[in-house]
């Protein structure tokens, strides 16, 4: 059974940065397309950015350019650096495993991402 933990996030004004991490365990992380999602208050979630085992990336238009995903398969975990952050940023942020093998869907507990004007 995976567990995704993630840690990170926090409050930060306009502008700056914070990371988060998510630790992967409980299957093979190098058959798992990891992604980071985002849910405001009243709004669907988001994909924000994804990650193939290979290390091919994509992301949401808006934070393309500020936003960086990165993964370490030696530590089975995936990151999300968040750079020229804005207010819209605002979120809880949620670590999202694709296991393509049995195409079934993890997810992590969630983090808080406050920008403040």
């Amino acid at each position: 059974q995976v567990q995704l933990v993630e840690s990170g996030g926090g409050s930060v004004q306009a502008g700056g940065s914070l990371r988060l991490s998510c630790a992967f365990s409980g299957s093979l992380f190098a058959y798992n397309v990891m992604g980071w999602y985002r849910q405001a208050p009243g709004k669907q979630r988001e994909l924000v950015a994804r990650i193939t085992p290979g290390s091919s990336t994509s992301y949401e238009d808006s934070v393309r350019g500020r936003f960086t995903i990165s993964r370490d398969n030696s530590k089975s975990t995936v990151y999300l650096q968040m750079d020229m952050l804005k207010p819209e940023d605002t979120a809880v942020y949620y670590c999202n495993a694709y296991d393509m093998r049995s195409r079934t869907d993890s997810w992590g507990q969630g983090r808080q991402v406050t920008v403040s004007s």
